[in-house]
């Protein structure tokens, strides 16, 4: 199915939308793609990510799993069944060579069983993150934050650049993070990023365009270790989703 331009409706139709994508993409990465010991969840997160978030709270109970359960293996030694150490297909665009420094919005969030760690994040830009330059601001800033607690990310922006992202938000996070430029390919202005983060960041990146159909990316749950993420698949189920009235708005 190809990438629709959400520029055709309000930010309301695509907030259902994003909600029904959330929602499919952890669905399909609980459905035999994460690892046993990871599991994947919609949640909402503000823009700090304290321990609080981080880790995630809740109230004693006999039958929980003790902080230092121990991970599923393979039998021979190894955790992380299941993780994908080849390179990813998408892109290499760039590679940061340092440690850097450092609104509420539904997430699929993958933690760890043991202790319920977060350890990746898939967020879907939406119209309202690049509404004004203070909220643009923060949404990078929360990406960048992210990463510099070493949480990898997968950041899907489908939402046509706007004088604050002209190379996409891929192009205003490798900026934050390295103070170098990117540019985005002619006629591909959506991109898709995955973000890999230990002591420094490798982005992997796929431009795209309205009307492309969208490819698998990596979700990095440790350094050098991925699962793929069905993008093509979950992005059609919630777009049937949408009420068939939007859909023959958005298709034109």
């Amino acid at each position: 199915m190809p990438i629709h331009d959400w520029s055709r409706v309000d930010a309301g139709i695509f907030h259902h939308f994003h909600h029904g994508w959330i929602e499919e993409i952890a669905r399909a990465l609980n459905h035999d793609v994460l690892p046993g010991e990871y599991y994947a969840m919609a949640e909402q997160h503000t823009s700090h990510f304290g321990p609080d978030v981080l880790t995630l709270q809740s109230r004693p109970r006999e039958d929980r799993a003790p902080d230092d359960i121990e991970p599923i293996t393979d039998g021979s030694g190894g955790t992380d069944v299941g993780v994908i150490l080849a390179k990813p297909k998408a892109r290499l665009a760039g590679e940061t060579d340092l440690e850097f420094y450092r609104r509420k919005q539904n997430v699929v969030a993958a933690r760890r069983v043991s202790g319920d760690r977060l350890v990746a994040i898939v967020e879907i830009v939406s119209p309202g993150n690049k509404s004004s330059q203070a909220v643009f601001r923060k949404f990078v800033d929360k990406a960048v934050e992210l990463l510099s607690q070493d949480i990898h990310l997968l950041i899907l922006d489908l939402i046509l650049p706007t004088r604050r992202d002209p190379n996409g938000i891929h192009g205003a996070i490798w900026k934050a993070l390295t103070d170098e430029k990117y540019k985005a390919p002619p006629g591909k202005p959506l991109t898709l990023a995955a973000y890999e983060a230990e002591m420094g960041v490798r982005a992997f990146v796929e431009p795209v365009a309205v009307g492309d159909a969208l490819p698998e990316m990596p979700l990095f749950l440790k350094a050098g270790g991925h699962v793929p993420v069905a993008l093509e698949s979950t992005y059609q189920s919630a777009w049937e989703a949408v009420p068939r009235r939007w859909r023959s708005v958005i298709e034109g």
